[in-house]
């Protein structure tokens, strides 16, 4: 049986990234063949992988990046199961090299990421979630991505905290501009630039909501469609950037659209991530679950 050093077992785990006690163990069922121990941490960490990712992962980060031009830059939403792991060093740098990959790869979509080769590491990313997986006993996926390359503008990102990130497109304006105008849409959450991106069937149904309501508020049905205009104005001034009031606006009433047109600017585009948005979560029930415990072991 050959010798299992400290060294050994070291050098595994800087090439594997996984834990000291999976290297170890890999080293003794190896006799100490480190590519044979090598290669069986990689097959099992798929194997964990593929595993892992049937369970739900609704936490995790938005990272952003913005090349030194300005002009390509990137927003990616990384989850994982638990809100410790999405604070874990390893989880963050990995979430911030895929955001760089995707700005500098443009990839066509999640699976064509995971083929390319992460930045700043030494593998693809589909590499690096499944050894990440094997490292942190976590579900780790990439939700989504969005990419901006501009040609005639500049792009700004705000992130608040780790849990919302936005990636701006605009035109005009200095960075400061830019800063604002993503810290206002994370802050106020529009759906869309301006009238023209809200979805039809929204508006549809905020007007057949006003219609009914002014009718069993006893309105005449000759006014129930001027009512249900002023509803679905005062709606869409809610939900797109341009219609909202500026949240620093210093009057209280400034709407992004004033304040563009002060700045001689405009936007092309935006987008925000939320962490776990959209994803319907696990409720756990514990008092069940050590219940359950308690009387499995009784009997």
């Amino acid at each position: 049986m050959a010798e299992i050093t400290a060294s050994m077992v070291k050098e595994l785990r800087e090439a594997t990234g996984l834990g000291m006690m999976e290297c170890k163990k890999a080293l003794v069922e190896s006799n100490g063949d480190f590519k044979m121990a090598e290669e069986q941490l990689r097959i099992k960490s798929g194997a964990k992988a593929s595993k892992a990712s049937s369970r739900i992962a609704a936490e995790g980060v938005v990272s952003a990046f913005i090349a030194v031009d300005g002009k390509t830059g990137a927003v990616v939403e990384v989850n994982c199961e638990t809100d410790f792991v999405a604070k874990n060093d390893d989880f963050v740098a990995f979430a911030k090299n895929v955001a760089e990959t995707v700005a500098k790869n443009n990839p066509a979509d999640i699976l064509a990421l995971s083929d390319a080769a992460l930045a700043n590491g030494s593998g693809s990313v589909e590499e690096t979630r499944k050894a990440l997986v094997m490292k942190l006993g976590e579900n780790v996926s990439i939700r989504r991505f969005e990419r901006y390359a501009t040609t005639t503008g500049k792009l700004s990102s705000y992130l608040h905290g780790s849990k919302i990130g936005v990636l701006l497109d605009y035109t005009g304006g200095d960075e400061t501009l830019g800063r604002d105008l993503s810290m206002h849409i994370a802050a106020s959450k529009p759906k869309s630039i301006d009238a023209s991106g809200v979805n039809q069937e929204e508006i549809a149904t905020e007007r057949r909501i006003a219609i009914e309501k002014a009718r069993e508020a006893g309105k005449p049905d000759a006014m129930l469609e001027k009512i249900a205009d002023g509803t679905v104005q005062k709606f869409l001034k809610e939900v797109t950037l341009l219609g909202q009031v500026f949240v620093k606006a210093e009057d209280g009433k400034q709407t992004i659209e004033q304040l563009l047109k002060g700045k001689g600017a405009s936007v092309t585009a935006f987008q925000m991530f939320v962490v776990g948005e959209g994803i319907e979560k696990k409720v756990e029930d514990y008092a069940a679950e050590v219940a359950a415990t308690i009387a499995a072991a009784k009997s």
